[in-house]
């Protein structure tokens, strides 16, 4: 990247950072409570084990060199703190329409020769995000962070009302997804990680089949958290996961009929990457344990961060990862009462 666009992501970050925290604020007032998240404010946390498979478990999945790099090296296992929880920034009924996501942690602590002592996954019920790129993510920052978003958005050039039009348009279609248990659900992690020093992958949590559910209760505005809640403590076999990675491939890849290099796959997380072209390759499982969640308190006290946590084998990559670790970063500085450099 030359200083020029450096220069440039740098205030559109910045950009991003102060609307996210407006936003975050603004949640916090309308609903007359202390910050919580910036996104994902309604959550629940529980405690879980991460099992990496090896690649001799897994006939067909592809080359075992391939997959198995840093966390997914030898078979293991390791505790694991995880998060499900809608991705509006109020703390609203589970049935208004919503993205979901499920985060998680993994204990490095007994892992021989760990760069970091954990390391921290961050996915969504929906294969993309709705941001182009970087300058659609700052531009709807703008917008949605403004007292008025039809006044602010009617200001923009008309060019970025386009780019605001989009994506707002694709917000508004990911979220129109069929009310689900969070244990039935599948999520992916929507921007690209490095896979060792040659591959670069994104993620994919895919439940088990035989994850136990009960139809949801209508009038029960906590009804996600409250079922996933009952499935933890009454089921006898809580629910897994698998984990896979799905590689980047310039050579079998296309989008709009064209072959792309790895900058466009990396550089613009709304552009799905085919299955059919880039299959998904398990390497690990994810197991919820049974037993009541954690203390919510407790749980506001912890945090994702796929950046802070993370094996330099699988370092997130792009401007999206860039702007998405700033702005979580203050997000959390800003409900833990720590003052943010207006720099970020």
């Amino acid at each position: 990247m030359n200083h020029a666009s450096a220069a440039e992501e740098d205030v559109e970050i910045a950009e991003i950072v102060r609307g996210f925290l407006a936003v975050q604020a603004r949640a916090a007032a309308d609903q007359q409570r202390p910050l919580a998240r910036g996104t994902h404010a309604k959550g629940v946390s529980l405690r879980g084990v991460f099992e990496v498979l090896g690649a001799r478990e897994q006939p067909g999945s592809g080359p075992a060199a391939r997959l198995a790099v840093g966390l997914y090296a030898r078979p293991a296992t390791y505790p694991a703190i995880v998060r499900f929880a809608n991705s509006a920034q109020h703390t609203r009924s589970d049935w208004i329409p919503d993205v979901r996501s499920l985060s998680f942690s993994v204990d490095l602590t007994s892992m021989a020769g760990a760069a970091v002592p954990r390391q921290d996954f961050a996915l969504q019920s929906a294969p993309t995000l709705p941001f182009d790129d970087l300058h659609a993510f700052a531009v709807f920052a703008r917008v949605m962070s403004a007292p008025n978003d039809v006044i602010a958005a009617s200001a923009l050039p008309f060019q970025d009302q386009y780019v605001f039009a989009r994506t707002k348009l694709q917000v508004l279609e990911q979220q129109r997804q069929p009310v689900h248990p969070y244990q039935l659900l599948r999520y992916w992690s929507n921007v690209a990680f490095r896979h060792g020093d040659a591959d670069v992958v994104k993620y994919s949590l895919l439940p088990s089949a035989g994850n136990c559910a009960q139809p949801l209760q209508p009038d029960n505005p906590s009804a996600l958290r409250d079922e996933l809640t009952r499935h933890l403590v009454e089921d006898q076999t809580p629910g897994t996961f698998d984990l896979a990675v799905q590689f980047l491939d310039v050579s079998t890849m296309t989008h709009q009929g064209r072959r792309r290099d790895a900058d466009f796959w990396i550089e613009h997380p709304s552009v799905e990457w085919s299955e059919r072209q880039a299959p998904f390759h398990v390497v690990g499982r994810l197991h919820l344990l049974s037993g009541p969640p954690i203390d919510r308190a407790a749980a506001e006290r912890m945090y994702i961060d796929v950046t802070e946590h993370s094996l330099p084998e699988h370092r997130p990559l792009g401007a999206i990862n860039r702007a998405r670790w700033q702005t979580q970063v203050a997000s959390r500085q800003a409900r833990q009462g720590v003052q943010v450099c207006e720099g970020l």
